[in-house]
């Protein structure tokens, strides 16, 4: 009797030890399951597969044809481009050229103010000061007569005499011209002066002066 009663108590004693080998090598493998554990989920939530792919990955998206425009519509365009457009009314075009002309005169002013503070470096006296002009200083010329037939008008020839600049040569040249004589003391091969006058006629801008010398 002593002998059927032992196998009875030591099968109690086997069955922990499976279970804790079991539970040992689900300790040392943990990765496995949850693996599998993934894998159900992905498998079973709905929409995984409509996931947008990744930049590089799969077939690329077609391109866009570039957008043709008309002239017209590209200069439009260029135009807008450049920002906002010159004053285009006639008054608001006066008035920037009336802007300009007071900066002009204005600078002017400003220049000229600082040339008569500073006197010009470099120059004498005499070339510092401006230049004046005399007025009424008439030309005068000495020639011969050569007609008088005119009433008070005598045709007077005024010849030149110089040097080729280049051939050295003696170059002799006349012209004639018309003078006024008041008095008619001048006649035909008599030396003369004449003096440069206001028009006196449509040929006459000279005056006889004196008679030099007459004719023998």
């Amino acid at each position: 009797m002593a002998e059927e009663e032992t196998p009875e108590t030591d099968a109690p004693s086997d069955a922990p030890r499976e279970a804790e080998e079991t539970g040992s090598a689900e300790a040392t493998h943990p990765s496995a399951s949850d693996d599998a554990s993934v894998s159900d989920d992905a498998a079973t939530t709905p929409g995984a597969e409509a996931q947008p792919q990744e930049a590089g990955e799969g077939p690329a998206a077609p391109q866009q044809p570039a957008e043709v425009l008309p002239p017209k519509e590209r200069k439009r365009r260029a135009k807008a481009a450049k920002g906002p457009r010159r004053p285009s009314t006639p008054e608001d075009r006066d008035a920037a050229r009336a802007r300009k002309r007071e900066l002009r005169k204005e600078a002017r002013t400003r220049l000229r103010e600082k040339r008569r503070r500073e006197p010009a470096a470099g120059k004498t006296e005499s070339q510092a000061e401006p230049r004046r002009r005399v007025s009424g200083r008439q030309k005068t010329r000495q020639g011969v007569v050569v007609s008088d037939r005119a009433a008070k008008t005598i045709t007077v020839r005024i010849d030149t005499a110089h040097r080729h600049p280049r051939y050295e040569k003696i170059v002799r040249t006349s012209r004639t011209l018309h003078a006024h004589d008041e008095r008619s003391e001048a006649h035909i091969g008599d030396t003369v002066v004449v003096r440069e006058c206001r028009p006196l006629s449509r040929s006459k801008r000279w005056r006889l002066e004196r008679v030099v010398e007459r004719a023998g």
